[in-house]
């Protein structure tokens, strides 16, 4: 039997050390004489430890625990390309990527040692690896835009050839994507046994087309167990079982190497206190109207002074609830980039479209379901049925579409094509400081409180979301 012990996506969980603690306990103790640690990319980043180290304490976790191969994702990126590249020199890993090309077009990282496939030998059988990251990066990630990426098919076909021809013989062929939902594709139109997926933080475990998907989610909460079975079986079909993170024996060394990071930090200054906790949860975030989402929509507007606040869903990461202090790691920890809160100044008619675009109801981004945007001062009532903008208004009043609105939001949000593509570029006409500074500004000023005030009413969808975002009836 060959075993994969695969992780993806951890990215906050580095904010407590004990977690990450846990989490390598977990994959040590799912390690073995018949298995490999591989990775799929968004380990090093983003999160409040990994932008005091720029990403450099992935280095003391592959350590811990034995990881051999990783792939990049789309934050791999967050602190430039040279940064990464210095990252992948220095670390224990071996990266695989065939689809990433560097400001020049040639193949990202062929000098610091990255490969587009590579082989292992586990419990006396060969593996063959092929990685692929998302083709829309450059366009997620500014840190990414002089990069680009090939087109992920034709890649990792190219891929697949050459190693048809390594030496010896490989049993098992196996791709490591940071697709997200571009892994269906790989599995209708190529010939592989499993595709070890990212990007998308809920968890997969299923067959497409004969091939095995397997995502292990967001945070290191579930590390997947991948068994490939024995070349000479015939009849054996990969399969996967997740596992919880919880209940194992953390890794005492790999905490202490982590506390250490964060404490040299000194990001424990208080910005406020919260009497109800405010959940973080993918659910939350993504279910519609939430007090946490609330929270930055007007302090993005407070700092402008803007006709409207807008925070991307897919901007705020998980994590614990705040409850009782909030610190100015907590707010690092919701919003961990380095990009400005910007003004932009649009039409009536653009601000409909962009308030339609937190439903993505024609991108290809995340889960169906996801809600992808939160507001101030604004009103939004959206038809999920009929995927339609009933009410749209603006500090009570309807939204007039020959007037201009400013609006406050992520700088992020100018550069990407997937959230809110009606922002350009064009629209902006100011900037204010950092993210988390300005989180941590407003709170010192107006303190941590957001309601639900019936901002967003989805209607025609499952009454089921989490209690954080109860959404008013009328």
């Amino acid at each position: 039997m060959v075993r994969l012990v695969h992780y993806s996506d951890i990215e906050n969980v580095f904010d407590a050390p004990e977690r990450a603690a846990r989490l390598a306990g977990r994959i040590r103790a799912l390690d073995g004489p018949d298995a490999a640690v591989v990775a799929t990319g968004d380990t090093t980043a983003p999160g409040v430890l990994s932008l005091v180290a720029q990403g450099r304490q992935i280095l003391d976790f592959y350590a811990a625990t034995d990881t051999l191969l990783d792939t990049f994702g789309n934050h791999e990126f967050d602190y430039g390309p040279d940064s990464l590249r210095g990252l992948v020199a220095d670390a224990p890993v071996e990266f695989v990527s065939a689809n990433v090309r560097d400001e020049n077009g040639d193949p990202f990282g062929r000098e610091q040692g990255v490969v587009p496939w590579t082989t292992r030998v586990v419990n006396g059988e060969t593996v063959g690896f092929v990685g692929v990251t998302d083709p829309a990066t450059d366009s997620l990630n500014p840190m990414a835009a002089p990069l680009s990426f090939d087109d992920p098919v034709v890649a990792v076909r190219a891929a697949l050839d050459d190693l048809a021809s390594a030496e010896p013989t490989v049993d098992h062929r196996v791709v490591l994507s940071h697709l997200g939902g571009g892994d269906d594709a790989l599995a209708r139109q190529l010939d592989v046994d499993a595709i070890l997926g990212g990007h998308v933080h809920s968890p997969r475990n299923e067959q497409v087309n004969g091939t095995l998907l397997v995502r292990p989610g967001v945070n290191g909460a579930v590390v997947a167990e991948v068994d490939l079975g024995a070349p000479d079986d015939p009849n054996h079909t990969p399969t996967a079982t997740l596992h919880e993170r919880d209940g194992a024996d953390p890794d005492t060394e790999l905490k202490t190497a982590l506390n250490g990071r964060m404490e040299a930090a000194d990001l424990d200054e208080v910005v406020g206190k919260v009497s109800e906790p405010i959940a973080r949860t993918g659910e939350v975030v993504h279910g519609g109207e939430c007090r946490v989402g609330n929270f930055v929509a007007d302090a993005f507007r407070w700092v402008h002074d803007a006709d409207v606040g807008l925070s991307n869903a897919g901007g705020l990461r998980q994590g614990d609830a705040w409850d009782g202090d909030v610190t100015k790691a907590d707010l690092i920890s919701l919003i961990p980039f380095e990009e400005p809160v910007v003004l932009v100044s649009v039409t009536g008619e653009e601000l409909r479209g962009i308030l339609r675009e937190m439903a993505a109801p024609d991108v290809d981004f995340g889960e169906d379901d996801w809600w992808h945007g939160h507001v101030s001062n604004a009103r939004v009532v959206w038809d999920a049925d009929d995927e339609v903008l009933r009410e749209a208004a603006v500090g009570g009043e309807p939204i007039d579409p020959d007037a201009t609105y400013t609006v406050a939001t992520s700088e992020y949000l100018l550069h990407s094509d997937h959230e809110f593509p009606t922002l350009e570029q064009r629209h902006r006409i100011g900037e204010a400081d950092i993210q988390y500074e300005v989180l941590a500004a407003y709170a010192r000023e107006h303190g941590i409180d957001p309601a639900i005030e019936g901002r967003i009413e989805i209607r025609g969808r499952a009454d089921d979301e989490p209690s954080d975002h109860t959404v008013p009836s009328g």
